[in-house]
This record gives structure tokens, C-alpha cells and sequence, in this order.
């Protein structure tokens, strides 16, 4: 039986709609359904912990809402945007405005200062104080001192806000962090994870975290399980209720 997934009264509007979305990897017989007819959706300002063991689609499953993977089937509505309505430049443009993205890996250019790491995607979005943009939010994270340090010159940890603040300096509508402490050793993982979830509930941004840390996931607001591609389990929790 079909079932509609309907906000609670009183709620806050989506920020993250997901509908009946499918993805496939690969050609041919190694071809792979990675992700099968899930819907989800988070409310503004929302923390949602994706969880499950690993090959579980959680990682492609955040790839689609940031616009980084394209699903076979289904829609993508993030900030009032649906993805099918927007061409790959459009995607991209939409991305840079509305999407923070964290990784596991920094995904810095070694080439370029922390300052310039931060403020190069600002200057791509056109915007004018790309530079005074990029050193405040440094600074915010405690990199003051270190705007014109480069990459190598910088701790795992230092690193990890750097990207931090670049995924912030656009003041997305959402924040996705994928295993974001996984390259960190405990302690200064504790101080990442405590910046997100402080920059997260500061500017009221949608938060979905990729993590294998039960623990680190229960500090979202609601944990989502993935098995094999699927949500796994009821699609019910204190935010959403299903109805025949």
C-alpha cells in the first residue's frame, strides 16, 4: 500500500525534500542499485544522522542532496529548488549558494592559502568581499593567525576548518558532512564536530551527517538507518508521521 509521509503540525517547512529517489552505478553486469525508492525529508534547521554499515548508500545518498550525483528516478527539492528543473550550470550555481559541503578527505587545493581556499568559491559566486568573507569566517573557527599558512603547513585539524569555513562562507540553507572526523584522531575530531553542530544551530542550517559513530549521530535530532539502499526501518519518528 502507498503511503504519504506528511509534517506534523506546527513544523517548520522542508529544507531537504527527497521523493522515490533511485540511483544506479556502473554499465552493463556491474551495474549496482546503490540507492532504492527512498524519501526523506528534513525540516529547516533540522540535524539528521545518516547511519549504516558500510556499502549501505549513505555517502551517494548525501551526494544526491548536495547535487553532486544525479538519481535515475525520483525528486530533489532543497531550499524550495527542484534539482530536475535545474541544467548542470544551473546545479552547479544553485550549489555554490545553497550547499556547505564537508568531507572526510579536506579537498584542499595545496597550492593556495587558507585564505584563498575559502575564497576562491566566493569569488566564483561573484561575490565582491570574497576576501573580508573568507578571513572572518577563518578567524570565527580560530584561524585567525593562520589566513596565509598553506595546506601543509596546517595540522589535520586546522585543515578540516578551513574546509569547514569554506562550506560555511556562502551561508548555505543546508550543511552535509561526510564522516567529517574520520582523517582526525578523537580530541580534535570532538572540536570539529563541536563547530558544526555550533555553526549549525548559530545560522539555523539543515544538518545531514554521514557517520559511523552511533554516538555522534544521536546528537542530531533524528537518526536515519540505511541497509542495502533503503531507509531501514519505519518511516515514522517525532517530526513526520505516516498515514495509509
Amino acid at each position: 500500500m502507498d503511503s504519504l509521509i506528511k509534517p506534523s503540525a506546527g513544523l517548520k517547512p522542508d529544507t531537504i525534500s527527497i521523493s522515490n529517489v533511485n540511483l544506479s552505478l556502473g554499465d552493463g553486469a556491474a551495474r549496482v542499485h546503490i540507492i532504492k525508492d527512498v524519501s526523506l525529508r528534513v525540516a529547516t534547521g533540522e540535524a539528521v544522522g545518516l547511519i549504516g554499515p558500510s556499502g549501505s548508500g549513505k555517502s551517494t545518498l548525501l551526494m544526491i542532496m548536495a547535487g553532486l550525483e544525479r538519481p535515475d528516478s525520483g525528486d530533489v527539492i532543497v531550499n524550495g529548488s527542484s534539482f530536475n528543473a535545474l541544467d548542470e550550470d544551473a546545479l552547479a550555481r544553485f550549489r555554490g549558494r545553497q550547499v556547505g559541503i564537508v568531507f572526510q578527505s579536506f579537498h584542499l587545493i595545496p597550492t593556495m592559502t587558507a585564505l584563498e581556499n575559502v575564497a576562491v568559491p566566493l569569488e566564483l559566486a561573484g561575490r565582491e568581499d570574497a576576501n573580508e568573507r573568507a578571513a572572518q569566517e577563518l578567524s570565527d573557527l580560530g584561524l585567525g593567525e593562520r589566513l596565509h599558512h598553506y595546506p601543509s603547513q596546517l595540522s589535520g585539524g586546522e585543515q578540516q576548518r578551513v574546509a569547514l569555513a569554506r562550506a560555511l562562507a556562502p551561508d548555505p540553507a543546508i550543511l552535509v558532512a561526510d564522516e567529517p572526523t574520520g582523517n582526525l584522531d578523537e580530541a580534535t575530531g570532538k572540536q570539529i564536530v563541536d563547530l558544526i553542530f555550533a555553526k549549525h544551530i548559530e545560522r539555523s542550517m539543515a544538518l545531514v551527517l554521514v557517520t559511523h559513530d552511533l554516538a555522534l549521530a544521536q546528537r542530531c535530532d533524528r537518526v536515519v538507518r540505511l541497509r542495502s539502499g533503503r531507509v531501514d526501518g519505519p518511516a515514522t519518528d517525532r517530526h513526520w508521521v505516516e498515514t495509509a
